[in-house]
């Protein structure tokens, strides 16, 4: 299959909040090149969202950017990553067949990082889901992710998705990340190592190293990030 066969019908445009070009800075593939695509739309809408900017009313355009699958796939491939994330928001509100297709054939790795309360629809090489109380995965995606992201916002958070998880942990790598505000919060940071010292496998501590790079801004396409916890207090 060649880039040019995998379209062949009117394919709908995806609403893209930003794609640029840093590197991987969370879970098992932390560190290595991967060219971002962020889609417009979340459900979901965390008030501690670090990519609020994706679904709130103050910072939609009213002239959304749209890119076809095939645009999309020509320009993460001309980025040479190792891999290509799709996030957002939350993806998967997207029918993403296409966009994986056309990555495929232009030999990209397609790693989705999603809630995982959605159907999926496309060709994953990686899943990573992230779950979210207000909607949480579908049985069948917790199935097929190869890691979780468990966001840390306050000190039960821990115990409660330990209770949630159960006895059975299908995937094989579950990451505790402090919620970003709370990164310093020695009482969360705690509720971490203990978790991970007593439990070991596949339980791992977690962080957002790209922050601290700040690797996103140096893309001029990415946009500035929205202050997520401010933003959503200002507006409720």
């Amino acid at each position: 299959m060649t880039a040019t066969t995998v379209t062949t019908t009117c394919v709908r445009r995806l609403p893209v909040h930003e794609r640029f070009m840093a590197w991987q800075g969370e879970g098992v593939h932390m560190g290595r090149s991967a060219f971002f695509i962020r889609l417009y739309g979340c459900p979901v809408q965390c008030p501690w969202c670090d990519s609020a900017g994706t679904w709130h009313p103050d910072h939609i355009p009213r002239d959304l950017e749209r890119y076809t699958p095939t645009e999309l796939a020509a320009e993460a491939a001309a980025a040479g990553a190792a891999l290509v994330v799709i996030t957002g928001g939350e993806p998967t509100i997207h029918n993403l067949t296409a966009l994986t297709a056309e990555l495929h054939a232009r030999s990209q790795v397609c790693h989705l990082e999603t809630s995982g309360g959605f159907t999926l629809h496309g060709d994953f090489d990686w899943i990573t889901l992230s779950p979210k109380w207000a909607k949480l995965p579908l049985p069948e995606n917790m199935d097929r992710a190869d890691e979780l992201k468990l966001i840390i916002d306050d000190e039960q958070a821990v115990a409660r998705w330990l209770d949630w998880l159960g006895p059975d942990i299908r995937p094989p790598h579950v990451w505790l990340h402090p919620e970003w505000s709370q990164r310093a919060n020695p009482a969360i940071l705690n509720a971490i190592n203990t978790a991970v010292k007593e439990r070991g496998d596949p339980f791992r501590a977690g962080y957002q190293l790209h922050k601290w790079y700040a690797v996103d801004e140096q893309d001029p396409r990415a946009r500035k990030p929205v202050a997520h916890r401010t933003l959503f207090h200002e507006n409720v």
